[in-house]
This record gives structure tokens, sequence and C-alpha cells, in this order.
């Protein structure tokens, strides 16, 4: 059968399709004329079979595209976007130069220790500050501490020792009435497990006048070589410093700073350093001066911030952060020894002291109970208060303290935070006898700006307008959430601060 006789049945079996199957458009028109190409008369569709010499296109072979890319229009175009891709790339490598060119360097960061990073908290009485009145109460209260943001606790002294009896004397050994050795070392290891470190007051004769034995000659030099041993032991026992009170009773023997200081530094790892801590009651900087570069301590706790003006307050601050690394300094109202914060400097001025020594270049350190606004009364080591164990009848004091220690939780993480609070430069803004105010900042950081008013019944306007500072800044803490509110925008030219006020503002970083 040939294949115009193929074609011709195959219209015949489509003429012959049921006509309710035909399609509705494929007829007549109506006047002769066919409505489709693919249609005849009386519904009839014609297909189209493919030739069997016909063939699809399937491209170039790859000698004819060998051929083809050999032409000189081929040849040229290759060359023009080789080009273009090079002289791109060349662009875009220097646009990257010149943004890095001109885009500000950053400051290099100074040596940072971990004792540089937050605040210190001091435990000088155990049974004191716990529930069950001993280490194994101690290890139960770690998390509540923690939550404080601090970066060290300060615990002791805990050792063997009674009253001026130096026979008694046993700095090794921990006072049975609080724990013993396993009790301790549970109590390191909960805190290091927190990423927080361990000091230990090693102070000989706390319970005593002397606190050297100083002034028994026979007795003094055997002290010494008591504390450099137990210092060596301690440490061995994962403790990560050790803290001395009364250094200037110790100003004839020099070298007794040497052996020790090298004790601590035989114990400091890589990864992390021990630190040497001394106390002195010495009030003025250039004192505290000396003491420091005699005794040759990381940081050294003084009294000179236990002053009434801000003038004297901001000039002793100066000098010692003209004169000292800012990881060497060290701020403190109170301690195990002088009593707690809110005892010295009365229950209205906890916050504006807290925000003062958490904004300060250098290292806080707080006595247990300070965040809460603890007082001493007629006991130097009051009964520590948790907020859990107030009755409900007492509202008004829990309501009270937990605002304290909310206030001390928020300043404390922005100062383990913030890199103008941690390491930044301190510049003073305004002091006189009842204000202060100073900036801290840092490279290209936010930079934060602090107002304090001691007086108890006047309000003060501080007119800040040096030339590095803006029109207005943020307030971010606030004392008196009230008239202050924290987040809103104040005039740094019209800064009023009412009676025993405080607040920290920030402002941007500008080019």
């Amino acid at each position: 059968m040939t294949k115009d006789a193929e074609v011709d049945m195959k219209d015949v079996e489509l003429n012959e399709v049921d006509p309710e199957k035909q399609p509705m458009t494929g007829g007549d028109t109506g006047n002769g004329d066919a409505s489709s190409p693919l249609t005849e008369k009386n519904g009839s569709v014609k297909v189209k079979i493919p030739e069997e010499n016909e063939s699809k296109f399937t491209g170039l072979s790859k000698e004819e595209l060998l051929k083809v890319a050999g032409t000189p229009g081929w040849i040229r175009a290759r060359w023009a976007l080789l080009i273009l891709f090079w002289l791109g790339w060349i662009g875009m490598l220097a646009g990257a130069v010149v943004i890095i060119v001109q885009a500000p360097r950053c400051k290099p960061l100074p040596e940072m220790n971990w004792w540089n990073d937050g605040p210190l908290y001091q435990i000088g009485d155990v049974s004191a500050f716990t529930e069950n009145s001993d280490l194994k109460g101690l290890e139960k209260k770690i998390e509540d501490v923690v939550k404080l943001k601090v970066k060290g606790l300060i615990i002791g002294p805990i050792h063997v020792s009674n009253a001026d009896k130096h026979e008694d004397l046993n700095l090794k050994e921990i006072s049975s009435d609080i724990g013993n050795l396993d009790d301790f070392k549970n109590v390191i290891s909960a805190v290091h497990k927190k990423g927080v470190s361990v000091v230990l007051d090693l102070t000989p004769n706390y319970k005593g006048t002397d606190l050297w034995f100083q002034n028994r000659s026979d007795i003094f030099p055997l002290v010494l070589e008591q504390v450099e041993s137990a210092s060596d032991f301690w440490l061995q026992n994962d403790v990560d410093g050790i803290l001395l009170h009364g250094v200037e009773q110790i100003a004839t023997a020099d070298s007794f700073w040497t052996k020790i200081s090298d004790t601590v530094k035989n114990h400091t790892k890589e990864e992390k350093k021990k630190i040497l801590i001394g106390v002195t009651n010495a009030q003025s900087a250039e004192d505290v001066s000396k003491q420091m570069n005699r005794t040759g301590v990381d940081l050294l706790l003084s009294d000179v911030l236990k002053l009434n003006s801000g003038t004297m307050t901001s000039q002793v601050i100066e000098s010692l952060y003209s004169d000292h690394n800012t990881t060497q300094l060290a701020w403190n109202i109170g301690d195990r020894v002088r009593g707690h914060l809110a005892s010295i400097v009365g229950s209205g001025c906890v916050k504006l002291s807290q925000l003062l020594l958490l904004t300060l270049p250098g290292t806080p350190v707080f006595n247990y109970g300070d965040e809460i606004g603890l007082g001493d009364n007629e006991y130097k080591y009051p009964k520590m208060i948790w907020l859990n164990a107030i009755n409900e009848s007492d509202k008004e004091e829990k309501e009270q303290k937990s605002s304290l220690k909310s206030f001390f939780t928020t300043l404390s993480e922005y100062r383990g935070k913030e890199r103008s609070l941690m390491h930044g430069e301190y510049f003073p803004l305004n002091s006189s006898d009842s204000t202060m105010a100073y900036l801290r900042k840092w490279d290209q950081s936010e930079r934060y700006i602090v107002a304090l008013n001691w007086h108890t019944s006047l309000s003060f306007t501080l007119q800040l307008t040096q030339k590095e500072l803006p029109e207005t800044a943020t307030i971010v803490v606030s004392t008196d959430a009230k008239e202050l509110p924290v987040d809103t925008s104040v005039n740094l030219a019209e800064l009023k601060l009412g009676p025993q006020q405080a607040v920290l503002l920030k402002f941007p970083y500008t080019p």
C-alpha cells in the first residue's frame, strides 16, 4: 500500500467517527471557507504524517564548532569578554582596598584578666551569709550569687585562728565550724562550673587586733613564712587568688611581697592568671600608689572613695587613673572589716554608690548584701537576707530590696558587656562638693556618661557642654525612674539631678 493510500484511509476513519464525538467547530463556516488550516468540510481533520527523510536539528558537531570558533569574529568577542572580566575584577579589588584604607582603624584591645571583666563579691563570714551557716550552705547559694553577674568570689578567712594566739594559727586547715577541705573543694568546683573564680582571704590574725603579729618580733617572720606556704597550698587546690588585709603592716618585709608574688605567678596558667589582692587603710591617691608599687599586688583595695566631696573624689580617681593601668585599679566602699555599703553611705545613696563603683575604670568590689542594701547595725557580719525568705507581711521591705538587687544586676551586666565601661578611657566632665560627672569611651563603641548628685536635699543642673559631647544623650540606668525615666533623651547642657540622684547615659560614636 502506498503512502497516499494510507493517508486516504486515515481520512476515511476520521470521517466515520460518531457525529456526537466530532468537534463542534470542525465544520463548514457557512461561506465555504475552512475555519482552521487543520480542518476540512464535514468535520474531517487532516493529520500530517512526517516524511521519513525529515530530520531534527541536533546542533553543530565538534568539528563544526571548532571551525566556527576559529573565525576572526569569535576570536575578537572572546578577547573582549576576557578583558571585561579582568577589568571588573581589578575594579572590585581596587574598591575593596579603598574601603579598607578609608575605614577607621579599630583600636587594639588592652590585655585583660578575669578580674577586669566584672565585679568581685566578698563573703567575709560564711556562717552569716548562708542559711545553713557552713560551706555546704554556701555551695547551695552559688546560683544566686552568679545571677548578680559577678566574676569572682572573695571567701573568708575560713582558716583556724583564735584572736591574738599565734600558737592556734593554722592557715592550711579550715575551721570545723563551717566545714572541711572537701566541702571547700566542692564550693570551688561549683563556682568554677559557673565560670566564676574564687579568691581566698588568708589574713592571719583576722580575729585579733594585730593582723600580722607585727609587734611580736619573734613571731612576725614565722607568720610571713606560714602565709607563703599556705598560699602555695591553696593555689594548688584550685583557688584562683589570695587576698591579704593590712599590707601597710608589712612595711619592713619587702622581700615577702616578692616571694608571695612569685608564688602566685608560679601557679598562673596561660589560659587563666592567678591574682594577689591587698587591702590598705590608705585614703589618699599618693599613699595608695606607694603601697601598690611597693607590694606589687594585682589589685589594691583602699579607703579612697570614703569621701564626702565630689571634687575630692574626682581628683583622687583622676590621679590614680593617670598613674596606673586600669587593670590595676580597684574600687570599694566598705568590706569585711569596714562594714557594708548601706551603713557607710546611708540607704539613700546605695544605688548612687553602686552606679559609681560599677562605672569607674577598674575592678569594683562589693561586700555580701550590698546589692540589697544590707546594713550592719551593731555587727559587721549581719545575717544575709534572702528575698524568698522575707515574710509576705513585709511586702514593702521585699520590694525595696528587690528593686536594689535588680538595679545592681542591670548595672553589673552593662559593666560586663560594654567596652567603654570595661576598659574605656576616663574623662572627668564636672565636679563640685556635691556633684560629679565623667565620660567613658572606647574607640568606636557607644559612649557613656555618669552623673551623680550626693546632696541630701538640693538639686543641681550639670551643664555638660564639652566639645566631645553631643547636645542630647539617652538615659540607660537611673536611680529615680519616675523623674528620670529610662530610654528618654535629655539635654546635656541642662541635665538636672535631684537629691541623691544619679544616671548612666549613652550616645553613639560618630566618626
